[in-house]
């Protein structure tokens, strides 16, 4: 008799990861991960519980997968280009993995996993792209006010053509989208002082 081979924790995740990417949160289950697994349903229940908990888990993975490299892709390039790098991942993903930013970047956590990451608070009330915010106040005297702003109306531009891109209605190529964005927060970026070269 042969052994059996041991369920981990991540060999979950990574195949509720591949059925999300596939098929979208709606079809994944215990019974399809473990179906994709070989194995019974009982090491997922047992590994995570419940629905709900392994959903939790799961957007924590695909975001994660998504955006995990961002800021290795980021490091020691100069704030506009990081700047720029972070919306083209996020574009990325939106058209090379529609069903993963939608769980990950626009699926209400609410409804999805049962949490609220802002905590009843609107998620205007957060800085917008963190750390390309960090790298441009480092790196230009800007009111922080007036950077925050362009930051966050770069970063609310960018979310609006992943919309479009993720969904595809309106066949928006990755190299169409990519310039928009860039002339976007070139314009945006100019009228607070900041000129890209």
């Amino acid at each position: 008799m042969g052994r059996k081979t041991k369920i981990t924790k991540e060999m979950i995740l990574e195949a509720a990861y591949e059925i999300l990417d596939e098929s979208g949160i709606g079809a994944v289950g215990i019974k399809p991960i473990a179906a994709s697994l070989g194995c019974s349903t009982q090491p997922i229940s047992w590994q995570f519980g419940s629905m709900t908990d392994l959903k939790k888990e799961l957007m924590r993975y695909a975001g994660h997968k998504l955006f995990g490299l961002m800021a290795e892709a980021m490091k020691g390039k100069n704030a506009i280009e990081a700047f720029f790098i972070s919306g083209k991942m996020y574009l990325s993903a939106a058209c090379d993995h529609p069903h993963v930013f939608r769980f990950t970047s626009v699926d209400d956590p609410m409804e999805t996993i049962g949490e609220d990451p802002y905590e009843g608070r609107s998620i205007f009330e957060f800085q917008f792209d963190e750390h390309a915010f960090k790298l441009l106040s480092k790196e230009y005297d800007v009111s922080p006010k007036l950077l925050s702003e362009t930051v966050r109306d770069t970063v609310i531009y960018t979310h609006g053509l992943a919309l479009m891109m993720m969904t595809d209605n309106y066949k928006l190529s990755k190299d169409k989208a990519y310039k928009m964005m860039y002339n976007m927060g070139v314009m945006l970026l100019s009228k607070i002082g900041i000129e890209t070269p």
